[in-house]
């Protein structure tokens, strides 16, 4: 097990601070003893990242025993992505993201109660390889700022580069810049914008949303369309696509609640699904849907059947995840990427 010692741009009290690395899915644990604060904090989180994928952290704070110096209530804070500090540089980290955290369900062990905090922070598909720093903001109700400065590393990650013709349907649904279908754009983005920190649906990994294991695009590909009409544009493809038969299942792939479900000029019959605070799964180009808005859904509940609808040059499936709007690598999320089995499995042990 490895230990190494970590150095805190602010103490409180006499602190302990050590990393256990848990392979292999690469994720942190840190561990600070804040004794004359009168809480143990513990922070989960992967340390090692693609471009494209996500950043999740996940904040433990436990009264000491006996402790009548801390409590639970309104405990509040932020995560940032920031350039690692250069020894040789005078000027300050430049942040890139910011996400607030926010409360999970609390854990209890017999008298004692611990408090969760989660956030988490999309990545960029063209983030540059190299070191950054997660720099971890949060206040106690007893009114301390306690900030850590932990390490991030992002490892290079090869993206396809391919070339769509379109025929005259596609390059018409294409470069529709009707009323209509910027409207449908406006309204999901005023959903993916929205973050309910009281929607906590589901802290597990998410499932593929079909059996199905040929994929024929892939998260973050390189695009560009070459219209019928001679010209082109270039484009990000933001989900996975699986080569399915149309009338296929489509499987929700984890809790959550419908809080889209339409006919889209681009997208064909769309299902959206919220799943955490400003955490969503989309599925487009469908032949038929089984949920509506406002349905409660379970982890493998069918919401309706592949297509090939709108722009689409076959039947397939599209699986997109958003994470504070912005599109995210869904394969990262097949792993537990909230923490939630091993912050269960080492609170059961204590």
């Amino acid at each position: 097990m490895k230990h190494v010692r970590l150095a805190v741009q602010k103490s409180l009290g006499t602190c302990l601070l050590f990393i256990f690395l848990l392979s292999p899915t690469l994720a942190e644990t840190v561990t600070k003893a804040c004794k004359e604060s009168g809480y143990t904090l513990t922070a989960y989180y992967n340390e090692c990242v693609q471009p494209g994928d996500a950043v999740f952290m996940r904040l433990v704070l436990t009264p000491l025993k006996k402790s009548k110096k801390f409590s639970l209530r309104n405990t509040a804070g932020t995560l940032s992505l920031q350039h690692a500090p250069q020894a040789d540089s005078a000027l300050s980290a430049k942040t890139l993201r910011t996400a607030a955290f926010y409360p999970l369900p609390a854990l209890q062990k017999k008298a004692v109660t611990s408090e969760n905090l989660l956030s988490g922070l999309p990545l960029s598909s063209y983030l540059e390889e190299g070191l950054y720093t997660l720099c971890v903001t949060f206040t106690t109700s007893t009114g301390e700022t306690q900030t850590l400065l932990l390490p991030l590393t992002v490892i290079p990650k090869e993206f396809v580069h391919e070339t769509i013709p379109l025929d005259d349907r596609n390059t018409s649904i294409k470069t529709n810049y009707s009323k209509e279908r910027i409207d449908q754009i406006n309204r999901l983005n005023a959903i993916l914008e929205a973050r309910n920190t009281e929607n906590i649906f589901s802290l597990n990994a998410f499932q593929a949303p079909t059996p199905a294991t040929r994929r024929t695009s892939f998260f973050a590909d390189r695009r560009i369309y070459a219209y019928s009409s001679g010209k082109s544009a270039t484009s990000l493809h933001y989900g996975i696509d699986y080569g399915v038969p149309e009338g296929s299942e489509v499987r929700a792939c984890a809790d959550g609640k419908v809080v889209l479900a339409e006919d889209r000029i681009s997208t064909g019959w769309s299902v959206c699904i919220e799943h955490l605070p400003g955490l969503y799964s989309l599925y487009y180009h469908m032949s038929t849907l089984e949920v509506a808005v406002g349905d409660r859904v379970h982890a493998g509940d069918k919401i309706g059947r592949s297509g090939a609808t709108g722009l689409a040059t076959g039947p397939h499936l599209h699986w997109e995840v958003r994470l504070n709007t912005e599109a995210v690598s869904p394969d990262f999320f097949t792993h537990d990427f909230t923490f939630e089995k091993t912050v269960r499995a080492t609170f059961s042990d204590r």
